[in-house]
Protein backbone atom coordinates (compact mmCIF):
# COMPACT_ATOMS: atom_id res chain seq x y z
CA UNK A 1 0.00 0.00 0.00
CA UNK A 2 1.14 2.71 -0.73
CA UNK A 3 2.02 5.82 2.34
CA UNK A 4 1.03 9.18 3.21
CA UNK A 5 2.56 11.08 5.49
CA UNK A 6 1.60 14.92 7.27
CA UNK A 7 1.37 16.61 9.69
CA UNK A 8 -0.10 20.05 11.61
CA UNK A 9 2.17 22.18 13.76
CA UNK A 10 0.75 22.54 17.30
CA UNK A 11 0.38 26.38 17.77
CA UNK A 12 -3.05 26.26 19.05
CA UNK A 13 -6.78 27.69 17.97
CA UNK A 14 -7.45 25.17 15.20
CA UNK A 15 -9.57 26.86 12.64
CA UNK A 16 -11.89 25.81 9.82
CA UNK A 17 -9.44 26.54 7.43
CA UNK A 18 -7.10 23.24 9.26
CA UNK A 19 -10.49 21.20 8.98
CA UNK A 20 -11.20 21.57 4.99
CA UNK A 21 -7.72 22.12 3.69
CA UNK A 22 -6.04 19.11 6.35
CA UNK A 23 -7.80 16.91 8.67
CA UNK A 24 -11.04 16.30 6.72
CA UNK A 25 -8.51 14.85 4.00
CA UNK A 26 -6.73 12.69 6.77
CA UNK A 27 -9.96 11.00 7.09
CA UNK A 28 -11.00 10.21 3.99
CA UNK A 29 -7.23 9.20 3.28
CA UNK A 30 -7.04 5.81 5.47
CA UNK A 31 -9.33 4.10 3.31
CA UNK A 32 -6.87 3.61 0.30
CA UNK A 33 -3.53 4.75 1.59
CA UNK A 34 -0.85 3.37 4.82
CA UNK A 35 -1.27 6.90 7.08
CA UNK A 36 1.27 8.21 9.20
CA UNK A 37 0.25 11.44 10.72
CA UNK A 38 2.25 14.01 13.21
CA UNK A 39 1.54 16.61 15.17
CA UNK A 40 5.32 18.54 14.41
CA UNK A 41 6.39 19.93 17.69
CA UNK A 42 9.59 20.39 16.21
CA UNK A 43 8.71 22.80 13.99
CA UNK A 44 6.12 24.86 16.12
CA UNK A 45 9.55 25.79 17.99
CA UNK A 46 11.03 27.89 15.05
CA UNK A 47 9.68 30.55 16.84
CA UNK A 48 9.40 30.91 20.37
CA UNK A 49 6.64 28.96 22.35
CA UNK A 50 5.70 28.68 25.65
CA UNK A 51 6.77 25.33 26.94
CA UNK A 52 3.25 24.56 28.77
CA UNK A 53 0.83 25.63 25.94
CA UNK A 54 3.09 23.75 23.46
CA UNK A 55 2.20 20.66 25.47
CA UNK A 56 -1.44 21.84 25.49
CA UNK A 57 -1.17 22.47 21.85
CA UNK A 58 -0.12 19.04 20.82
CA UNK A 59 -2.44 17.27 22.54
CA UNK A 60 -5.54 19.80 20.92
CA UNK A 61 -3.76 18.91 17.51
CA UNK A 62 -3.77 14.83 18.43
CA UNK A 63 -7.43 15.28 19.90
CA UNK A 64 -8.89 17.12 16.87
CA UNK A 65 -7.11 14.20 14.77
CA UNK A 66 -9.33 11.40 16.68
CA UNK A 67 -12.77 13.68 17.31
CA UNK A 68 -12.51 14.18 13.11
CA UNK A 69 -12.39 10.49 12.53
CA UNK A 70 -8.66 9.62 12.00
CA UNK A 71 -8.74 6.08 13.71
CA UNK A 72 -5.12 5.18 15.68
CA UNK A 73 -5.11 1.66 15.10
CA UNK A 74 -5.37 1.90 11.46
CA UNK A 75 -3.30 5.02 11.28
CA UNK A 76 0.35 6.25 13.19
CA UNK A 77 -0.27 9.64 15.12
CA UNK A 78 2.23 11.06 16.94
CA UNK A 79 4.11 13.89 18.07
CA UNK A 80 7.58 14.43 15.92
CA UNK A 81 10.16 15.06 19.04
CA UNK A 82 9.63 11.45 20.17
CA UNK A 83 11.21 9.70 16.76
CA UNK A 84 14.83 11.47 16.98
CA UNK A 85 15.26 10.00 13.39
CA UNK A 86 13.26 13.28 11.96
CA UNK A 87 16.63 15.28 13.27
CA UNK A 88 19.17 12.95 12.36
CA UNK A 89 18.03 12.83 9.51
CA UNK A 90 17.50 16.72 9.20
CA UNK A 91 21.30 16.93 10.04
CA UNK A 92 21.73 14.88 6.70
CA UNK A 93 19.57 16.65 4.44
CA UNK A 94 21.57 20.20 5.65
CA UNK A 95 24.18 18.64 4.07
CA UNK A 96 22.28 17.96 0.89
CA UNK A 97 20.43 20.64 0.14
CA UNK A 98 21.76 23.35 -1.68
CA UNK A 99 22.17 27.06 -0.07
CA UNK A 100 20.47 28.33 -3.18
CA UNK A 101 17.82 25.67 -3.02
CA UNK A 102 17.05 27.18 0.72
CA UNK A 103 17.05 31.00 -0.28
CA UNK A 104 14.24 30.81 -2.87
CA UNK A 105 11.90 28.98 -0.01
CA UNK A 106 9.18 32.12 -0.03
CA UNK A 107 7.89 31.00 3.49
CA UNK A 108 11.16 32.01 5.29
CA UNK A 109 10.85 35.53 3.34
CA UNK A 110 7.12 36.19 4.69
CA UNK A 111 7.57 34.93 7.91
CA UNK A 112 11.17 36.29 8.94
CA UNK A 113 9.83 39.72 7.17
CA UNK A 114 11.96 42.88 7.57
CA UNK A 115 13.75 41.35 10.43
CA UNK A 116 15.28 38.42 8.62
CA UNK A 117 18.85 38.67 10.75
CA UNK A 118 16.84 38.34 13.90
CA UNK A 119 14.72 35.15 12.54
CA UNK A 120 16.22 31.27 14.01
CA UNK A 121 18.67 29.37 11.63
CA UNK A 122 15.91 26.98 12.21
CA UNK A 123 13.05 29.14 10.47
CA UNK A 124 15.77 29.32 7.97
CA UNK A 125 16.49 25.48 7.82
CA UNK A 126 12.70 23.75 8.49
CA UNK A 127 12.06 22.68 5.17
CA UNK A 128 14.88 20.27 5.44
CA UNK A 129 13.87 18.96 8.58
CA UNK A 130 10.08 18.77 6.15
CA UNK A 131 11.86 16.65 3.97
CA UNK A 132 13.00 14.61 6.40
CA UNK A 133 10.11 13.89 8.06
CA UNK A 134 8.61 12.59 4.82
CA UNK A 135 11.44 10.46 3.59
CA UNK A 136 12.23 8.87 7.17
CA UNK A 137 9.02 6.98 5.83
CA UNK A 138 9.68 6.79 2.11
CA UNK A 139 6.30 8.50 2.29
CA UNK A 140 5.17 8.14 -1.67
CA UNK A 141 2.71 10.59 -1.46
CA UNK A 142 1.84 13.87 0.88
CA UNK A 143 -1.30 16.29 0.82
CA UNK A 144 -0.37 19.22 0.41
CA UNK A 145 -1.81 22.53 0.07
CA UNK A 146 -0.41 25.39 -2.64
CA UNK A 147 1.61 27.05 -0.12
CA UNK A 148 3.22 24.05 0.60
CA UNK A 149 3.88 22.97 -2.79
CA UNK A 150 7.33 24.27 -2.82
CA UNK A 151 8.79 22.40 0.26
CA UNK A 152 7.81 19.15 -0.94
CA UNK A 153 9.55 20.50 -4.47
CA UNK A 154 12.79 20.43 -2.21
CA UNK A 155 12.27 16.96 -0.55
CA UNK A 156 11.99 15.93 -4.07
CA UNK A 157 15.61 17.96 -4.69
CA UNK A 158 17.10 16.41 -2.06
CA UNK A 159 16.12 12.69 -2.73
CA UNK A 160 16.87 12.99 -5.82
CA UNK A 161 20.39 14.45 -5.10
CA UNK A 162 21.00 11.89 -2.33
CA UNK A 163 20.45 9.12 -4.41
CA UNK A 164 22.56 10.95 -6.86
CA UNK A 165 25.15 11.54 -5.01
CA UNK A 166 25.78 7.85 -3.31
CA UNK A 167 24.25 6.07 -6.73
CA UNK A 168 22.02 4.19 -4.77
CA UNK A 169 17.93 4.38 -5.03
CA UNK A 170 17.77 5.47 -1.75
CA UNK A 171 14.45 7.81 -1.35
CA UNK A 172 11.44 7.70 -3.60
CA UNK A 173 10.56 10.95 -5.53
CA UNK A 174 7.43 11.91 -3.05
CA UNK A 175 4.18 12.95 -5.33
CA UNK A 176 2.19 15.65 -4.03
CA UNK A 177 -1.59 14.78 -3.37
CA UNK A 178 -3.63 18.35 -4.06
CA UNK A 179 -6.92 18.69 -2.96
CA UNK A 180 -9.70 20.68 -4.68
CA UNK A 181 -12.25 22.69 -3.00
CA UNK A 182 -11.85 24.81 0.08
CA UNK A 183 -8.12 23.97 0.30
CA UNK A 184 -8.06 27.62 1.07
CA UNK A 185 -9.86 28.88 3.26
CA UNK A 186 -10.59 32.56 3.52
CA UNK A 187 -11.21 34.82 6.38
CA UNK A 188 -14.32 35.72 7.24
CA UNK A 189 -13.89 39.22 7.51
CA UNK A 190 -11.83 39.55 4.28
CA UNK A 191 -11.80 37.23 1.85
CA UNK A 192 -8.36 38.41 -0.05
CA UNK A 193 -6.63 36.67 3.46
CA UNK A 194 -6.10 33.13 3.97
CA UNK A 195 -7.94 32.46 7.38
CA UNK A 196 -5.67 32.67 10.36
CA UNK A 197 -5.22 32.07 13.98
CA UNK A 198 -3.02 35.26 14.07
CA UNK A 199 -5.75 37.56 13.02
CA UNK A 200 -7.02 39.77 15.84
CA UNK A 201 -10.89 39.22 15.28
CA UNK A 202 -12.09 36.42 16.68
CA UNK A 203 -14.89 37.06 14.08
CA UNK A 204 -12.91 36.21 11.56
CA UNK A 205 -12.47 32.40 11.90
CA UNK A 206 -14.09 29.34 12.98
CA UNK A 207 -11.97 27.29 15.62
CA UNK A 208 -12.43 23.35 15.72
CA UNK A 209 -13.76 23.53 19.38
CA UNK A 210 -16.32 26.50 18.95
CA UNK A 211 -19.74 25.75 19.90
CA UNK A 212 -22.68 26.08 17.99
CA UNK A 213 -23.46 29.19 18.97
CA UNK A 214 -20.39 30.68 18.42
CA UNK A 215 -20.62 29.25 14.90
CA UNK A 216 -23.86 31.06 14.06
CA UNK A 217 -22.59 34.32 15.56
CA UNK A 218 -19.79 34.61 13.28
CA UNK A 219 -20.80 33.19 9.93
CA UNK A 220 -23.87 35.88 10.54
CA UNK A 221 -21.17 38.75 11.13
CA UNK A 222 -19.28 37.26 7.97
CA UNK A 223 -18.62 39.91 5.50
CA UNK A 224 -20.74 38.76 2.25
CA UNK A 225 -21.93 41.81 -0.56
CA UNK A 226 -25.25 42.90 -1.46
CA UNK A 227 -25.61 41.06 -4.75
CA UNK A 228 -27.51 37.99 -5.21
CA UNK A 229 -26.54 34.25 -5.66
CA UNK A 230 -25.45 33.80 -9.77
CA UNK A 231 -25.76 30.53 -11.34
CA UNK A 232 -23.79 27.60 -12.23
CA UNK A 233 -23.29 29.09 -15.72
CA UNK A 234 -20.43 30.93 -14.23
CA UNK A 235 -17.97 27.94 -13.89
CA UNK A 236 -15.83 26.61 -16.51
CA UNK A 237 -16.41 23.66 -18.58
CA UNK A 238 -14.33 21.49 -15.76
CA UNK A 239 -16.42 22.99 -12.95
CA UNK A 240 -14.06 25.30 -11.92
CA UNK A 241 -14.64 29.46 -10.79
CA UNK A 242 -12.43 31.97 -12.91
CA UNK A 243 -10.23 33.77 -10.57
CA UNK A 244 -11.38 37.34 -11.95
CA UNK A 245 -14.39 36.44 -10.80
CA UNK A 246 -13.00 35.24 -6.94
CA UNK A 247 -11.36 38.49 -6.77
CA UNK A 248 -13.94 40.31 -7.88
CA UNK A 249 -16.49 39.19 -5.11
CA UNK A 250 -13.73 37.28 -2.74
CA UNK A 251 -16.25 36.98 0.56
CA UNK A 252 -19.53 35.63 -1.54
CA UNK A 253 -17.32 32.66 -3.38
CA UNK A 254 -15.17 31.90 0.19
CA UNK A 255 -18.67 31.17 1.80
CA UNK A 256 -20.08 29.55 -1.16
CA UNK A 257 -16.79 26.86 -1.12
CA UNK A 258 -16.83 26.44 2.53
CA UNK A 259 -20.24 25.49 2.30
CA UNK A 260 -19.84 22.97 -0.66
CA UNK A 261 -16.60 21.61 0.90
CA UNK A 262 -19.06 21.19 4.24
CA UNK A 263 -21.63 19.64 2.18
CA UNK A 264 -19.26 17.49 0.35
CA UNK A 265 -21.28 18.85 -2.91
CA UNK A 266 -19.57 20.01 -6.11
CA UNK A 267 -19.68 24.18 -6.68
CA UNK A 268 -22.02 24.40 -9.06
CA UNK A 269 -24.22 22.12 -7.38
CA UNK A 270 -24.90 24.57 -4.64
CA UNK A 271 -24.90 27.88 -7.12
CA UNK A 272 -27.94 25.39 -8.59
CA UNK A 273 -29.08 25.42 -5.47
CA UNK A 274 -29.18 28.77 -4.26
CA UNK A 275 -29.04 30.73 -7.40
CA UNK A 276 -30.77 34.01 -7.38
CA UNK A 277 -30.92 33.76 -3.32
CA UNK A 278 -29.47 36.90 -1.04
CA UNK A 279 -27.01 36.16 1.50
CA UNK A 280 -29.06 36.07 4.62
CA UNK A 281 -31.13 33.09 3.03
CA UNK A 282 -27.46 31.39 2.40
CA UNK A 283 -26.21 32.28 5.83
CA UNK A 284 -28.79 30.25 7.81
CA UNK A 285 -28.38 27.33 5.63
CA UNK A 286 -23.82 27.71 6.04
CA UNK A 287 -24.98 27.86 9.93
CA UNK A 288 -26.86 24.46 9.64
CA UNK A 289 -24.28 22.14 7.14
CA UNK A 290 -21.29 24.20 9.96
CA UNK A 291 -22.91 23.18 13.11
CA UNK A 292 -23.88 19.83 11.95
CA UNK A 293 -20.13 18.78 10.84
CA UNK A 294 -18.31 20.81 13.49
CA UNK A 295 -20.28 20.65 16.29
CA UNK A 296 -19.72 17.13 17.21
CA UNK A 297 -15.73 17.31 16.48
CA UNK A 298 -15.54 20.33 18.27
CA UNK A 299 -17.33 18.39 21.81
CA UNK A 300 -15.58 15.65 21.24
CA UNK A 301 -12.13 17.60 21.12
CA UNK A 302 -13.21 19.04 24.33
CA UNK A 303 -13.85 15.88 25.98
CA UNK A 304 -10.61 14.32 24.84
CA UNK A 305 -8.60 17.42 25.89
CA UNK A 306 -9.91 17.20 29.54
CA UNK A 307 -8.75 13.52 29.65
CA UNK A 308 -5.35 13.87 28.94
CA UNK A 309 -3.49 10.00 29.72
CA UNK A 310 -5.92 8.75 26.87
CA UNK A 311 -4.35 11.66 24.07
CA UNK A 312 -0.57 10.57 25.53
CA UNK A 313 -1.43 7.02 25.39
CA UNK A 314 -2.11 7.60 21.49
CA UNK A 315 0.87 9.69 21.23
CA UNK A 316 3.53 7.45 22.79
CA UNK A 317 2.05 4.37 20.98
CA UNK A 318 2.26 6.08 17.71
CA UNK A 319 5.62 7.21 18.44
CA UNK A 320 6.68 3.60 19.21
CA UNK A 321 5.10 2.33 15.83
CA UNK A 322 6.48 5.37 13.80
CA UNK A 323 10.38 4.75 15.01
CA UNK A 324 9.61 0.72 13.84
CA UNK A 325 9.54 2.02 10.46
CA UNK A 326 11.99 5.13 10.23
CA UNK A 327 14.85 3.48 12.37
CA UNK A 328 15.34 0.81 9.67
CA UNK A 329 15.40 3.75 7.25
CA UNK A 330 18.35 5.82 8.94
CA UNK A 331 20.09 3.27 9.73
CA UNK A 332 19.90 2.22 6.06
CA UNK A 333 21.09 5.76 5.44
CA UNK A 334 23.93 5.71 7.71
CA UNK A 335 25.31 2.83 5.82
CA UNK A 336 25.15 4.45 2.33
CA UNK A 337 26.16 7.80 3.67
CA UNK A 338 30.03 6.05 5.75
CA UNK A 339 29.24 6.29 9.44
CA UNK A 340 30.67 4.01 11.02
CA UNK A 341 28.78 2.32 14.10
CA UNK A 342 29.28 -0.61 16.23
Amino acid sequence: MKRIFSGVQPTGNLHLGNYLGAIRNFVSLQADYDCIYCVVDMHAITVWQDPQELIANTREVTAAYLAAGIDPKRSIIFNQSQVSAHAELAWIFNCVARLGWMNRMTQFKEKAGKHRENASVGLYAYPTLMAADILAYKASHVPVGEDQKQHLELTRDIAIKFNGDFGKEVFPVTEPLIFGAATRVMSLRDGSKKMSKSDPSEYSRITMTDDADAIAKKIRKATSDSELIPGPEILSENGLLDEELRRARPEAFNLLTIYAALAGQELGDVLSDFEGKGFADFKSALTEVAVEKLGPIGSEMKRLTEAPDHVDAVLRDGAARARAVAEPVLREVYDVVGFLRP
